[in-house]
């Protein structure tokens, strides 16, 4: 069964002191890449529709510099450069063609990103890799077969309007339109969007737009053979090491199930294999002695779970009874304790307020309560052995 092609189109944020890692990555800047997906002989075919010149930051500072973007209210973290990561699944272009196929329908792509960005001069760099290798499928069909996509990098931009203050001296420029700027927003960029449908107006995700937008376009550019994105589906929000990973979990799973698959089938030959070695006599099966030993196991075993769930019912039973005796023991506490709160509802309350504040320092009190008086003790005392000298 032929897997079905999706487009896909991932948008990440960066803040300045986490860009440079993505800038690595992209333009190959690392001499190794720990998970072995990247094959630096082949980076020589990445193909490069905007050439990054500089250093991402060092772009950004310069376009501040010129005043073509502004940072004004920005806080130091805030996300300042955004990239779009355009894609459809590596078989899409194993079967179309190839890598000549995948350059032609990034160029369409690269052409729907500088519409998205503003213009191309917020762009900072667009690059479609040619060097990664997509282990699934490399390992499915027996070659190694790479997964191209593209990298566009850029500033999100907006436009803002700074309007006259009231501390303007011409009164009547107030609230008026002083400058308009190219604000940098990632927030304003992707904010929702209200899309009016049968009457209603309806909130969307950006993202989600975005992708409606990136099928579109390549559909109406003349590429087919693929279907939108998933809605809904977390891949329009993954970063593209949490894709990656989501893709490997993806493939472990499959794995998995087939590693299950091909027990089960082997487990119903085993069962196959000794029921040929069983005889019948007399209608009655005459069980192997390797049968009747695993038998006989789960006659003990059953035997012996019946005494353990037996002594369990014994301990429950005996936690209950221990419980009981418990609770009759409190009752007879509380039956003594309002023997001293009788004097009137005032007198519980105070009674019942002084337990909550101390009962320690009002058991003590109790206790010296129910202590007999010196005077007593002797009398007491007294009784006590007339009652052992009447035994004697």
């Amino acid at each position: 069964m032929s897997r079905t092609n999706r487009t896909i189109v991932r948008n990440n944020a960066y803040s300045r002191d986490k860009i440079s890692n993505q800038e690595r990555h992209n333009e190959r800047k690392n001499e190794h890449y720990g998970n072995g997906d990247v094959d630096l002989t082949r980076s020589h075919l990445n193909v490069y529709y905007k050439t990054c010149d500089e250093p991402y930051l060092q772009q950004f500072d310069k376009m501040i510099e010129d005043g073509a973007i502004s940072t004004r209210g920005l806080k130091p973290t805030a996300k300042i450069i955004d990239e779009m990561v355009f894609d459809v699944n590596t078989e899409y272009f194993e079967n179309n063609g190839g890598y000549d196929y995948a350059k032609s329908f990034f160029e369409s792509a690269y052409e729907m990103a500088v519409k998205e960005v503003g213009d191309e001069k917020y762009i900072l760099s667009a690059v479609m890799h040619a060097d990664e290798r997509n282990k699934e499928v490399s390992e499915r069909l027996g070659y190694d077969v790479y997964h191209y996509h593209l990298h566009v990098v850029y500033v999100p931009v907006v436009d803002k309007d700074i309007l006259y203050s009231k501390r303007c001296k011409d009164k009547s420029l107030i609230g008026t339109v002083k400058e308009r700027i190219k604000q940098v927003s990632h927030s304003k960029k992707w904010a929702f969007q209200y899309v009016e449908k049968d009457g209603i107006s309806e909130r969307k995700y950006s993202y989600s737009l975005l992708q409606d937008r990136y099928f579109e376009y390549m559909k109406n550019a003349g590429f087919e053979g693929f279907e939108r994105g998933e809605r809904g589906s977390t891949a329009e929000h993954l970063s593209v090491v949490e894709y990656k990973t989501k893709q490997e979990q993806e493939r472990l799973t499959e794995l998995e199930k087939q590693t299950e698959v091909k027990k089960q089938k082997l487990t119903d030959l085993e069962s196959i294999d000794d029921m040929a070695k069983k005889s019948m006599f007399g209608g009655k099966i005459v069980l192997t002695p390797e049968d009747w030993e695993q038998v006989s196991g789960l006659a003990k075993e059953r035997v012996i779970y019946r005494k353990s769930n037996t002594k369990l019912k014994a301990e429950v039973k005996a936690l209950q009874a221990d419980n009981k005796a418990k609770d009759g023991k409190i009752a007879g506490l509380q039956k003594e304790l309002s023997t001293f709160s009788e004097g009137g509802i005032s007198d519980r309350i105070a009674f019942h307020q002084a337990m909550q504040r101390s009962p320690q320092k009002l058991k003590r009190a109790l206790d010296e309560i129910k202590r007999e008086p010196p005077e007593n003790q002797t009398v007491t005392q007294s009784r006590a052995k007339r009652k052992e000298f009447d035994r004697d």
